[in-house]
């Protein structure tokens, strides 16, 4: 039970450890951020909050009964014609905010995606040279070595050739799905 209790821990230790690496890149990317950046997420954070939401309801209502009940302070008669470009302009510009924090987001998602396509190269070269070393030992041992799914995974992996695989079962999954 000990011996377990270490293991956990070390593990523990180990996770945590990557955690505060990663922690540290996502900091580091974040400082990188220009100022323009910066005030688009802020914006975009609010404006994706139930506060956004209960600020528009009470602006709308307002405006509303202020130009349709309180006629002697009426600014924006009915249609509202003003209150269709106020809104139509904080679209416009609301829109550009949130493209600008989702452009930031995507470039840190391709971030992320490329080094966990590393990694996963690197964990595949390792795998690869540790089914090497058994090999040997097989054979030191005398264990016969006719294996045929052990020579293939011995094979260097090739990227491309896998998105090539992909990309054709991708295409013809449409072809298969009608018939």
């Amino acid at each position: 039970m000990a011996a377990e209790n270490k293991t956990d821990r070390a593990l523990d230790l180990e996770t945590e450890g990557n955690i505060v690496k990663i922690a540290d890149i996502e900091k580091a990317q974040k400082a990188g951020r220009t100022s323009g950046e910066k005030v688009s997420e802020i914006i975009a954070v609010f404006c994706g909050s139930m506060t956004f939401v209960y600020v528009h309801i009470f602006w709308f209502a307002a405006w509303i009964v202020i130009n349709s009940v309180f006629t002697q302070f009426q600014f924006d008669p009915f249609p509202y014609t003003f209150l269709t470009l106020v809104v139509s302009l904080e679209a416009i510009f609301l829109s550009t905010f949130i493209l600008i924090s989702q452009n930031h987001e995507t470039q840190l998602t391709e971030r992320r995606n490329h080094l966990d396509l590393q990694i996963n190269l690197l964990s595949e070269q390792e795998n690869t040279k540790m089914i090497e070393l058994l090999q040997l030992i097989a054979i030191k041992v005398g264990v016969p070595e006719d294996d045929v799914d052990t020579k293939a995974l011995l094979e260097p992996m090739e990227p491309g050739k896998i998105v090539d695989q992909i990309t054709d079962a991708i295409e013809d999954a449409p072809k298969k799905a009608t018939g």
